[in-house]
């Protein structure tokens, strides 16, 4: 037996169907909205004066590829090397679990 699923996108302002998504940023926050053309226009319109005003940022280096969150840097950083960096330096640290960012700021900044 076949099935079929088929998927509907409405508007998330009013609810009207074949939205499309739209993503922006703002303040330093990116966001995702699903539009319909009635509404997309509207966005565009608001944002019109704005946007012939700003600076366009090209994308490898726009804000949100920049923006590194701090889980994202510890999962790349060993560690284990952290805290015996640390304890060597006098530093108290745990055996588990999160590392201060001050502690990661001093051994960054030492390495």
């Amino acid at each position: 037996m076949a099935k079929t699923t088929v998927t509907h996108i409405t508007d998330d302002i009013d609810g009207s169907k074949d939205a499309t998504e739209v993503a922006f940023s703002f303040a330093g926050v990116d966001y995702v909205i699903d539009l319909g053309k009635k509404n997309a226009a509207a966005m565009e319109k608001a944002l019109r004066p704005y946007i012939d005003h700003a600076t366009k940022v090209p994308a490898r280096t726009s804000a949100s590829s920049r923006r590194k969150s701090p889980r994202s840097d510890a999962s790349r950083r060993d560690l284990t090397k952290v805290r015996e960096w640390a304890r060597e330096q006098g530093i108290e640290v745990s055996d588990r679990g999160r590392v201060s960012a001050s502690v990661i700021e001093q051994y960054e900044a030492a390495n």
